[in-house]
């Protein structure tokens, strides 16, 4: 994948990383479920599609609501491993399907809700929203969630940040900042905003387990080839020596809720 407004243009392959995907990215904490529960998302029978949903981290960790989930992500290897971990722990109500955001190939009104974490910016807007209230039932539900650290806060992420970059001098971390919450151009004629969560959360990670999970960042695992990863993960290491374990890690979690108004 090549987006012009991330990394200077450069590829990018989240497939590439789908064992350590599957190792390393179930780090949401148990908060968030729980407000999506809050919200409304994940109720007994609902139809839930996932976007993005990478190895289907969100509908296994909501498994449990009685829902019945759809994950899709663009790449196959993601899609593969999810399907593969989905089997190992018997969860048969999630369906998976290779598709983009932007043209799922899925019947109008098929979904009570749509859910999309870590993976809007990689979408073009205006097509996938127009896509999401197509599939959605009259008042469905969207949901657009983000996790990010907070390097400004965390010497241990910043300091990672910056041997990420000499490494991948094009890659844009994305700290998260504060902002005002503005109604985007992509909602208009399509969502009512019902609801906006936002706030900051302390991730424990072992050593072993931040080293994973920063191998699949874009930055990393996702563009750099074989051997520089290889590298990078050899310098990371030396540099996590000095910290004691576990790694309290600053993050920040951001929610926008929207129903449909068709």
């Amino acid at each position: 994948m090549k987006l012009t407004y991330i990394d200077n243009n450069n590829s990018f392959d989240f497939g590439k990383t789908s064992d350590n995907y599957a190792l390393f990215r179930d780090i949401y904490p148990q908060s968030m479920y729980d407000k999506l529960i809050e919200m409304g998302i994940g109720k007994e029978s609902q139809h839930i599609l996932d976007l993005g949903s990478g190895t289907a981290v969100l509908p296994m960790n909501l498994y449990h609501t009685g829902a019945i989930f759809t994950a899709t992500d663009i790449a196959e290897n993601q899609i593969t491993v999810g399907k593969r971990l989905a089997e190992q722990k018997g969860m048969d109500r999630i369906a998976f399907k290779v598709c983009s955001a932007e043209d799922t190939g899925f019947e109008d009104d098929s979904f009570d809700t749509v859910t999309a974490v870590q993976c809007f910016p990689y979408f073009d807007a205006e097509k996938a929203a127009a896509e999401i209230i197509r599939v959605l039932k009259p008042q469905g539900l969207f949901c657009k969630i983000l996790m990010d650290w907070l390097p400004k806060e965390d010497h241990v992420i910043a300091e990672m940040i910056e041997l990420v970059q000499r490494y991948n001098p094009s890659w844009n971390p994305e700290g998260f900042d504060q902002q005002e919450y503005r109604y985007p151009e992509w909602a208009k004629g399509r969502f009512a905003c019902e609801r906006i969560v936002s706030y900051d959360v302390e991730l424990i990670f072992s050593k072993e387990m931040w080293l994973g999970r920063v191998l699949t960042c874009r930055g990393v695992g996702a563009s750099l080839a074989e051997d520089r990863v290889k590298q990078f993960e050899k310098e990371y290491q030396k540099v996590l020596e000095k910290y004691d374990e576990p790694l309290c890690l600053k993050h920040r979690i951001h929610m926008e809720l929207y129903r449909s108004t068709k």
